[in-house]
């Protein structure tokens, strides 16, 4: 089983990590931070941009790992990393589906009333639109 946690070191993605760790232990996790496209690379040639991007992927992989060390003692839990750039809903729904995800794990804020209105609810998007299971954790 592939559990997919979307973790952007935030405390609610965090807790989301040790529930996916606890709850699904010996299953492979994978441990997904979406970014926004660095700004100015739209202007860029098609080579430098693809350099941008890679350095900038590598970056956000050694953040990532450093981040999950300080969550969880990665001696007992195994995981793999990756990074994507875009829309975090549609980046985690997209990778799931691409990578035979069978569970996803997000955070939620716990933001409601004009708050949950103005800023949406990635978690809930990816409940609405992923196919598989989702776990919110709060």
């Amino acid at each position: 089983m592939t559990v997919l946690v979307a973790f952007d070191g935030s405390e609610p993605a965090q807790k989301a990590l040790e529930h996916a760790a606890r709850t699904f232990e010996g299953q492979e996790l994978v441990l997904l931070r979406v970014l926004d496209s660095p700004d100015g690379l739209v202007d860029a040639s098609v080579g430098f941009a693809k350099d941008g991007l890679k350095q900038l992927r590598e970056e956000s992989r050694t953040d990532l790992s450093e981040d999950v060390e300080s969550v969880i003692d990665t001696t007992d839990v195994e995981f793999r990393t990756a990074v994507a750039f875009g829309e975090p809903t549609r980046e985690i729904v997209r990778y799931a589906n691409d990578n035979d995800v069978d569970h996803v794990v997000v955070g939620n804020h716990g933001r409601d009333g004009m708050a949950r209105v103005l800023l949406g609810s990635v978690a809930e998007q990816v409940v609405r639109r992923a196919p598989m299971p989702v776990t919110v954790v709060r």
